[in-house]
């Protein structure tokens, strides 16, 4: 069995349900009454906000490599970024790795080609949706990927950051949320939804809304590391 290194604290409350579904999931697959080994090195979320917000992505990578060389110090054979934001410096970072990183966008590509979707939503935070990671990764397989307006993205990444990473859920946070997914597939033609956040699933917990598929990218990005914690 290989050990997981996960960077986590991006926010807390998602890196909680990596290691409850790291778990759940292994334990699920393994069944022989033993537990996974897993590394969790829990860092600065106001660190990479202000790399990200003042655009500082070579702080940024330097940052990330220096917490993912702590991994591979304690022993860890492979890790990953519990959260979708920092994967726009991924490529430079998973070059530069002592260990094999798991990106979470390639994760839900494959996911989306499993489900034959051709033209998706997303939603997380404004690096999200801003970023061209998830629309250049995606466009390799011909999917198309739609994002919210201006001020719904402003809507969402202020909820996202001042309720959801401190776990704070609200109902008429959610009723907004499910607004913005019907518009985008009322308007937009969205065949499924990628929720780009680790957090949003706190709060949108359906497999389907509006008729269309759901892709929780923190639920992905699990099966993808016990599927190589197993290998």
């Amino acid at each position: 069995m290989k050990i997981l290194g996960i960077i986590g604290g991006m926010g807390p409350e998602s890196t909680i349900e990596y290691y409850r579904q790291v778990i759940a999931l292994y334990r699920q697959r393994k069944q022989d009454g033993s537990y996974p080994l897993i590394i969790i090195n829990s860092i600065d979320l106001k660190k990479i906000l202000d790399f990200m917000g003042g655009n500082e992505l070579v702080g940024l990578t330097e940052y990330l490599l220096a917490e993912v060389q702590k991994l591979a110090k304690a022993g860890a054979d492979l890790g990953l970024l519990a959260s979708n934001s920092p994967h726009v410096i991924f490529n430079e970072l998973s070059r530069r790795s002592p260990i094999p990183l798991l990106s979470i966008v390639e994760a839900a590509l494959e996911a989306t080609i499993k489900r034959g979707l051709k033209r998706v939503g997303l939603l997380g935070t404004r690096f999200s949706m801003q970023g061209r990671y998830y629309p250049d990764v995606f466009s390799r397989e011909g999917i198309t990927v739609i994002t919210p307006g201006a001020e719904e993205q402003d809507y969402i990444h202020d909820k996202y950051m001042n309720e959801l990473v401190n776990g704070i859920i609200i109902s008429e946070t959610r009723e907004r949320l499910l607004a913005i997914i019907e518009r985008l597939k009322t308007q937009e033609g969205i065949e499924g939804l990628i929720l780009g956040g680790t957090e949003l699933p706190l709060i949108l917990r359906e497999e389907t809304y509006s008729g269309i598929p759901v892709l929780d990218t923190t639920r992905i990005h699990v099966e993808s590391a016990v599927t190589q914690m197993l290998s």
